[in-house]
């Protein structure tokens, strides 16, 4: 007996948190958020609506190519070796290095200073995750001052 009962009781409440998880909230009264404010959604844009943005699936409208992520190069490097010449700088933060548009990565710390003016080369590597806040990652493999 005391099986059926918890039996129908975690049915009940199987039955309860199914019904509050289906609540669409569809209605015209907007469900208020935890701060109080109305939730509203914003409506899709309608593809026939004159004025919509073109879609891949618009035939009358050009495709438009994926937009490209900021900071990153629009072409990728050369083959081989990249050669940067200039005077370094030091980054927003500690430790960081950069020398035009480009940070720093490796190389001998000695050489590569801030105020130094340098001849490094390497390879730039846009996909590097680094702790540094600016510049695209240029890992250097030689350095000299001059």
């Amino acid at each position: 007996m005391r099986t059926f009962r918890l039996a129908v009781s975690a049915l009940a409440v199987c039955v309860a948190l199914s019904a509050c998880g289906g609540q669409d909230g569809g209605g015209d009264n907007p469900t208020p958020s935890p701060t109080g404010a109305p939730v509203t959604t914003v409506p899709s844009p309608d593809p026939n609506t004159p004025g919509a943005p073109p879609t891949s699936d618009d035939a009358t409208g050009p495709v438009l190519p994926p937009p490209t992520k900021p900071g990153r190069p629009t072409s990728s490097p050369p083959a081989g070796g990249t050669t940067l010449t200039g005077t370094i700088t030091p980054g927003v933060e500690p430790n960081c290095l950069l020398l035009g548009n480009y940070l720093l990565v490796g190389g001998p710390r000695d050489v590569l200073r801030p105020g130094a003016k340098v001849t490094v080369t390497g390879r730039v590597q846009p996909d590097l995750l680094t702790t540094c806040q600016q510049g695209t990652p240029f890992q250097v493999d030689t350095a000299r001052r001059g």
